[in-house]
């Protein structure tokens, strides 16, 4: 499925291929939170890197988190984190990750999504040991819980759950 996106200003549009639109996984973590999530997370999918066509791909920035160690020092500036978040540097939208440990694939932000996109009958909360306190996260069969990220990938939940598309 070709999804296409762009920012809230205009300056940046994209495409990508996608065979897992579903947008079905939240993430909680301080750095989706704080970047690109009002509900105090963000929602993300997953397409092909090939495939990323970007309009105005000066006003595209990056930004890459200080990721800190668990027990490590207050104060302390962490590690670089390899992942890339993409945002429109004219208005902040979030637009996409990409991380060079999984080159293949890119994770646009339901958020940026243009493309009419399915609800999934079931959302994975993710990383909710991150989670703010405030954050009011849903429960029931619809909602799986994880502390963490999940062992499964987000292609073996959409191909486990028949969500595939070609």
């Amino acid at each position: 499925m070709k999804l296409e996106g762009s920012c809230h200003c205009g300056a940046v549009k994209f495409t990508v291929d996608s065979h897992t639109p579903q947008p079905f996984m939240r993430c909680y973590c301080s750095i989706c939170r704080k970047t690109a999530g009002g509900g105090g997370y963000a929602i993300n999918i997953m397409g092909e890197t090939a495939t990323l066509k970007v309009t105005g791909a000066r006003s595209v920035g990056v930004y890459r988190a200080r990721i800190k160690e668990k027990g490590a020092k207050r104060g302390t500036r962490g590690t670089l984190s390899q992942a890339r978040r993409n945002f429109c540097v004219k208005c902040a939208s979030a637009l996409w990750v990409w991380d060079p440990q999984w080159p293949e694939w890119v994770y646009p932000f339901a958020s940026a999504i243009d493309t009419p996109l399915p609800k999934p009958k079931q959302d994975i909360e993710l990383m909710l040991n991150y989670a703010a306190p405030w954050a009011d996260v849903p429960k029931g069969r619809a909602h799986k819980h994880y502390r963490e990220y999940p062992k499964e990938s987000i292609a073996g939940w959409h191909k486990k759950h028949g969500l595939e598309v070609r």
